[in-house]
């Protein structure tokens, strides 16, 4: 199969036409339109409906888009590695991690390497934890981060945990006290995470020792989301520590919360193979300029 097919495939899902594709993928809009077409051909499936000028994924669409997607970034890691080889000057770090992590802890320990290496590259691949999970078991990154558990099979696996804080505008009554706690939030409009998630648990077992009732008016998958719902008003939210800081230089305000609520994550890489030189000084960067100074370990 084609990878141009592919890059043409997810081009035109992503941009939502064939001639937004084509100005991503700097081609015309015809050799996108043949370059689809093809692939549909190869896999005997219609991916997309066709009506005048305008372009629907089908269902089968959106299932092939989710592999696409791990298929050209382990593909992304191939290159990567042999570009590696040539030796740091030219390296290439790929890291894959949740939306958090990579927006609001990462980019200043990837500055800080760059500008000691000119000409290494570094790669991001924002995903959901369980997809980065799943991609650490392809080996397709450098270095990985993800929302524990970790039930894949990896490598060097880190842990570090930190205890969330409650963000809201700085406007909102409760922001005049020091720590909130269930009792002070009882029927308080709330974003929460997704049911899923591990802090979504925690805090409805919060509220219930308490006898408290959490009023759970939207909940968002990541905590940025979470955090811009809480700007514009729609109820108080709790978010890991890096997040929170973020939003508190933009003027939202974060309190401690008690009984304290703690997240997770791991710092891992994909098994069978030793770090890369690039991967190996990111990973004690990281140890050094972030998790010493942001994060407590377990049990600390």
């Amino acid at each position: 199969m084609d990878t141009r097919h592919l890059q043409a495939f997810k081009a035109v899902y992503e941009n939502g036409s064939m001639s937004a594709a084509a100005a991503v993928l700097k081609k015309s809009q015809p050799a996108i339109s043949n370059l689809v077409a093809r692939l549909e051909d190869e896999i005997g499936l219609s991916l997309f409906k066709r009506t005048g000028g305008r372009v629907t994924p089908t269902p089968e669409a959106a299932a092939f888009y989710l592999e696409i997607g791990r298929a050209l970034d382990s593909l992304e890691h191939v290159v990567a590695v042999a570009r590696d080889l040539r030796g740091l000057a030219s390296a290439t770090l790929l890291i894959a991690s949740p939306p958090g992590l990579a927006t609001y802890v990462l980019p200043p320990v990837i500055a800080g390497l760059l500008a000691d290496h000119p000409g290494t590259t570094a790669r991001f691949i924002t995903r959901s934890s369980s997809t980065v999970r799943d991609l650490g078991s392809m080996g397709a990154f450098d270095v990985g981060f993800a929302e524990l558990p970790i039930d894949r099979p990896v490598s060097a696996v880190e842990m570090f945990e930190t205890r969330c804080v409650c963000v809201m505008p700085a406007d909102h009554p409760l922001a005049r006290h020091p720590v909130l706690t269930p009792r002070l939030l009882d029927k308080v409009p709330f974003v929460a995470l997704f049911r899923e998630h591990i802090t979504h648990l925690e805090l409805a077992n919060a509220f219930f020792a308490a006898g408290a009732h959490w009023n759970v008016t939207a909940e968002a998958e990541f905590f940025g989301t979470a955090c811009v719902l809480a700007l514009e008003g729609a109820g108080v939210t709790m978010v890991d520590p890096p997040t929170g800081r973020h939003f508190e230089r933009i003027g939202m305000v974060v309190r401690p919360f008690a009984p304290a609520i703690p997240y997770r994550f791991a710092m891992f890489r994909p098994s069978g193979r030793p770090p890369s030189m690039i991967a190996a000084e990111f990973i004690t960067r990281f140890r050094a300029g972030v998790a010493g100074d942001l994060v407590v370990p377990p049990g600390g």
